[in-house]
């Protein structure tokens, strides 16, 4: 697949139009550097051709999907994707027979994952978009049980009267146990630490 072209033609326009063919792309996504407007002439004498260079624009969610399986490759496995699009949030799915070592213990595997895929989508993109990897519904599964953890450390805080300090867990997981517990008058909850060990701490109210 070629990357970008350089091109002569009649006019710009022309040039530009034959090379986005050639490169399979529409006009979106290439950056258009004009080299030569190039000269009619009068009567065909001294005319000179238009020159541009196009170059195809690298997508962000493509660039993270062959990250992806670079990275499944190396660890020996056979990755494939599908991608779900909803605002500026993107899903990708992953589907391996060995998808396990890809969600790695309590998800770390597939969180360090998602981290990097995050940064290296919005190196590709003038909009900021917030990028999800999920492998046999984990995510989901892993909400529930956030869910119900947060219910059980928030009665234990309450029934010893004692802080309950949570395992350290990204931001988008400590957001559960956060909202879970958002609606209770008995408790509160709140941070500490540093990324990557920052970790919640719910507190009884009297």
């Amino acid at each position: 697949m070629k990357e970008e072209i350089t091109l002569t033609g009649a006019t710009v326009e022309d040039a530009v139009s034959e090379a986005l063919v050639k490169l399979g792309i529409s006009r979106e996504r290439a950056d258009i550097s004009v080299l030569d407007e190039g000269k009619k002439g009068f009567l065909g004498l001294g005319s000179r051709p238009a020159k541009v260079q196009v170059i195809r624009k690298r997508d962000a969610i493509e660039e993270v999907d062959r990250y992806l399986k670079d990275i499944a490759r190396q660890m020996d496995v056979e990755l494939t994707t599908s991608v779900q699009r909803e605002g500026k949030t993107v899903t990708i799915l992953l589907e391996s027979e060995k998808v396990a070592l890809l969600i790695g213990k309590r998800g770390q595997t597939l969180n360090a994952l998602q981290t990097l895929a995050q940064l290296i989508a919005n190196g590709y993109t003038d909009q900021f978009v917030t990028i999800v990897l999920d492998a046999e519904n984990y995510r989901e599964r892993r909400r529930i049980t956030l869910s119900q953890l947060a219910e059980r450390k928030a009665e234990q805080a309450v029934r010893t009267g004692r802080p309950v300090k949570l395992e350290p867990m990204p931001s988008f997981e400590r957001k559960i146990i956060h909202s879970t517990l958002s609606s209770r008058r008995d408790i509160e909850t709140h941070s500490e630490g540093r990324d990557p060990h920052r970790y919640l701490v719910i507190t009884a109210k009297y």
